[in-house]
């Protein structure tokens, strides 16, 4: 089995935390020049019959091979969830490209909740930053399913390597599952609608959904201290 990536610390300090929004301006930006590049480069690829007739090559499958591939990259995190779910709105439309990607995300992230509680907490150990993993135990033991709620919620932070850790946490595993993809609908339903509009060749609506969600993302991390303690109070 291929084990998830090493973390850098991600909650601990100032630095990380602009790095992280770096990182994540940096993928939205992604999102904007493959829009450039996939225009020029591949002009076939902007056709959403062109790219469907690939896919309809699969047949009536082709949305079970996509549900597998979203739930592979949650064990696996060879691709942002994020990334497939614009994928998915493009090529199954914005309701049911979602669904599919939130499905493929339970899956993938309830085999990760599962591995996490069968090999225990050493094996997170070697998978996971120290660090990371010791911030990510002071915010769930403050903070609890609403901290995870908060992770999954918005977009660019490590979800994939947060759900080896509640893995380990006493919360029952329903109820992670149930915090996963509430966390992940709201952005995972935005994204799809963006890949569709874009499908549609509505470049300028796309733009603007991918820049507002890298916004509020970049928000609520930063302020993620008076998020949680605006819930307390």
């Amino acid at each position: 089995m291929v084990s998830p990536p090493r973390l850098r610390r991600v909650f601990t300090t100032t630095e990380s935390r602009t790095k992280t929004l770096v990182a994540l301006a940096a993928v939205f930006a992604v999102f904007a020049l493959a829009t450039v590049v996939l225009r020029t480069g591949v002009p076939g690829i902007t056709d959403p019959v062109w790219i469907r007739n690939r896919v309809a090559a699969y047949g009536r499958f082709a949305p079970v091979v996509f549900i597998l591939l979203q739930a592979a990259q949650v064990v696996l995190a060879p691709v942002p969830g994020q990334l497939l779910a614009f994928v998915g709105g493009y090529l199954f439309g914005p309701v049911s490209g979602a669904a599919y990607s939130l499905l493929g995300a339970a899956l993938g992230s309830t085999v990760a909740f599962l591995i996490a509680r069968r090999y225990g907490r050493p094996y997170v150990e070697r998978v996971i930053d120290a660090a990371t993993l010791d911030a990510f135990d002071g915010v769930v033991a403050r903070d609890g399913v609403f901290a995870l709620f908060l992770v999954f919620l918005v977009p660019g932070l490590p979800d994939d390597a947060i759900c080896f850790m509640a893995g380990i946490t006493r919360l029952p595993l329903r109820q992670l599952v149930v915090v996963s993809v509430l966390g992940r609908a709201p952005g995972y339903l935005l994204i799809s609608y963006a890949g569709s509009e874009f499908a549609r060749a509505n470049y300028l609506t796309t733009t603007g959904i991918l820049i507002g969600l890298a916004g509020v993302a970049a928000l609520v991390y930063w302020r993620k201290d008076a998020v949680l303690a605006a819930r307390k109070g």
